[in-house]
């Protein structure tokens, strides 16, 4: 037997795990939450023995690992905070063990409509065919009426989720002059790197440092693409290393296919996420900022319009670990379930 109240994570020692255990432990709609590690931490038991800044709220179960536990765990919902290589084994074999387990995965695993695009910029074997036919893309602002029928949903990047967030409204309306180019000049705090060690991510790298990293390679830019349907000669898509903590800053260069003016944008965008509560949209000419949204689950969206109302400036802003990562979990999470967007997000 399952139940809506039960949930069990797979992977939890990393930074966006760590946040989705944050988000879980004080949902108001999850009773228990079992944590379950994929590699030994002695005689761990509990959450808060391996992060003691949840002593009190975090003393959740700790397991060893097994497709069998979780699925005597009574959980109705897994989520799979865990490599893509991990993911790519595991969402077969947890179908297989559980005809009504539903999956929340936030690897890259199945990102990805064809699964040859997986393996082309991943560089792993492709994903199961059967698991990638029954998954659904996990951005609510785009697939929201998919997501409670869903049996697996396969959240975003966090640089797509902001690029796709940002250019949606314009592509849907066809304002855009792909012809063009369109620019998308991405900036991200360290930890969307992941907690594995890299001399690249030290302190004394990044600190006092600012790079680009990834150019024409970066495994978001196929997302964009089949999100967006955009070609890839359409788009330009750059990664930046910040030094700072969490938080990406997306700013998305754009020509307009006629003058418009800024009203007119700004009521464009609004219409598109009427409803969406964890999308904010700015005032025209108002720029978002990493400090308003770092340690929130919201994506700020703003622009600023040339005096021609031809060039168009989108900044697009969220933090990687919230909206990014976590925070786009649990709100797939509740549309799945049907509970409020927001449950757990505010």
């Amino acid at each position: 037997m399952t139940d809506p109240g039960r949930v069990a994570v797979v992977g939890v020692t990393g930074y966006a795990g760590f946040e989705l255990a944050r988000l879980l432990l004080r949902h108001p709609d999850i009773e228990k939450t079992t944590f379950f590690l994929r590699e030994s931490h002695g005689n761990v038991r509990c959450l808060a023995e391996l992060f003691p800044q949840l002593r009190g709220w975090g003393d959740a179960p700790c397991r060893p690992l097994s497709v069998e536990s979780i699925r005597t765990s009574g959980a109705n919902v897994v989520f799979l905070s865990t490599p893509h290589e991990a993911s790519l084994e595991l969402v077969p074999e947890l179908l297989a063990a559980d005809t009504g387990l539903r999956i929340v995965d936030l690897s890259g695993a199945f990102r990805f409509q064809r699964r040859e695009t997986f393996a082309e910029w991943y560089k792993l074997p492709p994903p199961d065919a059967k698991a990638l036919a029954e998954r659904v893309y996990g951005l609510p602002e785009l697939y929201g009426d998919a997501l409670p029928k869903a049996r697996i949903v396969s959240n975003p990047g966090c640089y797509a989720t902001s690029v796709i967030l940002g250019l949606l409204p314009l592509v849907h309306a066809g304002w855009i002059n792909s012809t063009r180019g369109i620019v998308c000049d991405c900036k991200s705090g360290v930890t969307g790197a992941g907690k594995e060690p890299k001399r690249e991510t030290q302190f004394a790298e990044v600190g006092e440092n600012f790079r680009a990293y990834n150019v024409f390679t970066h495994r978001h830019t196929p997302e964009v693409s089949d999100h967006l349907g955009l070609r890839a000669s359409d788009f330009v898509f750059t990664t930046h290393l910040l030094p700072v903590r969490r938080g990406i800053l997306s700013t998305l260069y754009v020509w307009l296919e006629s003058s418009r003016n800024a009203a007119e944008i700004e009521a464009l965008y609004r219409k598109c996420y009427a409803g969406r509560s964890l999308v904010r949209i700015l005032p025209a000419g108002t720029l978002p900022e990493l400090q308003y949204v770092t340690n929130t689950n919201f994506c700020d969206i703003g622009f600023a319009l040339d005096s021609a109302g031809e060039r168009l400036v989108v900044v697009s802003c969220l933090d990687n670990l919230g909206k990014g990562a976590a925070g786009q979990a649990v709100q797939n999470f509740n549309g799945m379930c049907g509970y409020p967007e927001t449950a757990g997000l505010l």
